[in-house]
């Protein structure tokens, strides 16, 4: 299973995504899939065949993760490069 199915196999749980920002930084992200609570209306502006947007704990915000940029997946304690 590549990363990025591992990360829409968490169906909403916490995880953590390690991958790699345009800027070529190392960002690690603790989140889930599927927060609604802070949506504001409008469209979805990312394409979903490129990016899986998450919802990052830390900063409370949506952010959106390039899918063949990520580098390791954390899900229920087990971690997965």
């Amino acid at each position: 299973m590549k990363l990025d199915e591992r990360v829409l196999a968490s169906k909403g749980r916490w995880i953590t995504v390690t991958f790699k920002k345009v800027d070529d930084s190392i960002r690690v992200l603790n989140g889930r899939l599927g927060v609604v609570k802070h949506l504001k209306g409008g469209q979805r502006t990312s394409n979903p065949d490129e990016y899986i947007i998450l919802w990052d704990a830390k900063a409370k915000d949506y952010r959106n993760v390039y899918k063949s940029r990520i580098m390791s997946v954390k899900d229920q304690g087990v971690e997965y490069t």
